[in-house]
């Protein structure tokens, strides 16, 4: 049966790969995994019918005959436990990959999304640049940490798996911000990311979305 995820009808990203449907289309294309996508529009999203699939009405859900996910790390979990390529099949490797999965979420994401949050939305207030200050002294802390951690390897534990998905997705919100270019091998990392044919394929398919309500 061919798995539906739900994305945005209009992405607020404009077109760049950063909505977190991205992770779940380059979860499948690595693998191999033919899937539909079903468009939202922010009405839809909060509305009882998508309610049903996420109860807190964001994107991507995930569903596969009478399962169904939300939340995109544990939907790139579920695709990588059920087909090759995204797991090692040694299994403290694959312990390893899944707790990079859970840094690059949990640990990574979290002030790199606080940054995103108060630049779009914060910086109007009178305590804008001290908040700034502080985010980013947040993210340097944790770039600096990981960037010692992958030191020259290609990948953060031997070949790509779920977590380098999961992680390069969580650093390419940097692009642009200045911050990611201060560590060369986490630049260049992410670029091995941007470069399987995979990703090029889920960003590719997610910028045609996005093409499409631009002209309609």
């Amino acid at each position: 049966m061919t798995p539906t995820i739900t994305a945005f009808e209009r992405s607020p990203d404009g077109g760049k790969g950063l909505a977190r449907d991205m992770r779940v289309r380059w979860a499948l294309e690595e693998v191999g995994r033919a899937y539909d996508v079903r468009l939202l529009s922010f009405k839809a999203m909060k509305e009882s019918a998508h309610l049903a699939l996420h109860p807190f009405g964001q994107i991507p859900t995930y569903e596969e005959g009478d399962l169904v996910l939300f939340e995109s790390g544990a939907i790139v979990l579920h695709i990588a436990e059920r087909h090759a390529g995204l797991l090692p099949d040694d299994a403290n490797a694959r312990a390893r990959a899944i707790t990079w999965m859970f840094a690059a979420l949990s640990t990574m994401e979290p002030p790199i999304f606080d940054l995103t949050i108060a630049r779009l939305l914060e910086r109007d207030e009178p305590w804008y640049e001290q908040r700034l200050h502080v985010v980013e002294e947040r993210i340097r802390k944790r770039l600096g940490e990981l960037s010692g951690r992958v030191g020259d390897a290609d990948w953060l534990d031997g070949e790509f798996s779920a977590g380098d998905l999961l992680m390069v997705t969580v650093l390419l919100r940097l692009k642009g911000a200045g911050l990611l270019d201060q560590y060369p091998n986490l630049s260049a990392y992410v670029a091995r990311g941007e470069a399987r044919p995979a990703y090029k394929r889920a960003f590719d398919a997610q910028l045609a979305v996005f093409a499409a309500a631009s002209t309609s």
